[in-house]
């Protein structure tokens, strides 16, 4: 019965904390490698660790991209739908008054139609003040049948609203099964990410989230002392440069467009949302938006796009340097734009 007995509970501290927190992480490795949720190898060192995370963050933040664009063709595709819906609406409105005037008119015809025009001529006790109604009433007629083409026209016009609300509703479904779809990639990536982060010590995980500030601000400080300052080309940029520094810190959350929170494309289209400019949400629409240019040519307020997918942005604001919203793992910063492999750059009309 003795191995029954409850331990004495005893606190954790030096080589054997350590011990222990090495124990917690390899256990949890190994949750994960059973439930099929991780495949890595608890082995890797921080290096290889990080290499894997940056490896995810990209193909999650091409993820996004998809994402984000789908959302705003479905947004776009939800309010052509109730526009679509509002006009069927009026017009149905409208169809019904209508058809309440044509039918009234067609129960005033039936109960004076019951006589032949001709026996009605013979029997009126005034023959010109009967031909004078027949004349108006041949008039009101005519006016009648015109009313009743229209009709005809407003329940063809109906049709063709309804058709085309059932094609934007079939696009809307469309476009959410397609979000469901980018947002699945996209949380698997990071939980992925998230897994092997959490197999590094906090410290380890500090350096690996801090190395790339760090070089950041080395390499930003040697530019600045080298080179000479470059302006933007007009006060729309300067404006948009001006937001981007003020978000640094911030944090990075996919599909966000700011003001507290932004991914890569959320806050180059939050920059120059702030100075008036309306720029398309993913980052292969925003290098499309603007004339394109040389990196030799890159002044503040150029979008400077990276990868061969263009699935990252950021905002050039000169001396080699840009402000971005990196991964989950880093906020809004400061970073040298080779840094990543470089795509293009757009300068905004």
């Amino acid at each position: 019965m003795a191995a029954h007995r409850k331990p004495k509970q005893r606190s954790l501290t030096g080589s054997t904390a350590r011990t222990a927190a090495t124990l917690a992480l390899a256990g949890a490795a190994s949750a994960t490698a059973f439930d099929g949720t991780g495949h890595a190898d608890p082995r890797l060192s921080p290096a290889e660790v990080k290499s894997k995370v940056d490896s995810l963050y990209r193909e999650a933040e091409t993820a996004a991209e998809k994402y984000n664009g789908a959302k705003e063709k479905a947004e776009k595709a939800e309010k052509s739908l109730g526009e679509l819906r509002d006009t069927a609406a009026r017009k149905t409105e409208k169809l019904n008054t209508a058809r309440n005037s044509l039918g009234s008119f067609a129960a005033a015809q039936y109960r004076a139609g019951g006589i032949d025009p001709s026996m009605q001529l013979a029997l009126s006790s005034d023959p010109d003040q009967f031909l004078d109604r027949a004349a108006r009433a041949d008039r009101a007629g005519s006016r009648q049948a015109l009313a009743v083409g229209e009709v005809r026209e407003q329940v063809q016009e109906l049709d063709r609203l309804r058709g085309r609300a059932d094609d934007r509703l079939a696009a809307l479904r469309t476009r959410e099964t397609e979000l469901r779809k980018h947002k699945k990639t996209i949380t698997g990536k990071l939980g992925e990410a998230k897994r092997l982060l959490s197999r590094l010590t906090a410290d380890q995980r500090a350096r690996v989230a801090d190395d790339e500030g760090d070089r950041a601000t080395r390499s930003a400080g040697r530019d600045a002392a080298a080179g000479t300052p470059s302006k933007a080309p007009n006060a729309r940029a300067a404006s948009a440069v001006s937001y981007a520094y003020k978000a640094i810190g911030s944090p990075y959350v996919w599909g966000a467009t700011g003001p507290n929170a932004f991914d890569c494309s959320g806050l180059t289209q939050a920059a120059y949302r702030s100075a008036g400019v309306a720029l398309p949400r993913t980052t292969y629409a925003q290098i499309a938006s603007g004339e394109r240019v040389p990196r030799s040519q890159l002044r503040p307020g150029d979008l400077v796009f990276f990868y061969s997918g263009i699935s990252h942005v950021g905002l050039y604001v000169g001396n080699g340097q840009m402000i971005h919203a990196p991964n989950p793992s880093a906020p809004v910063r400061l970073a040298p734009i080779d840094q990543m492999p470089f795509a293009g750059a757009t300068r905004v009309a």
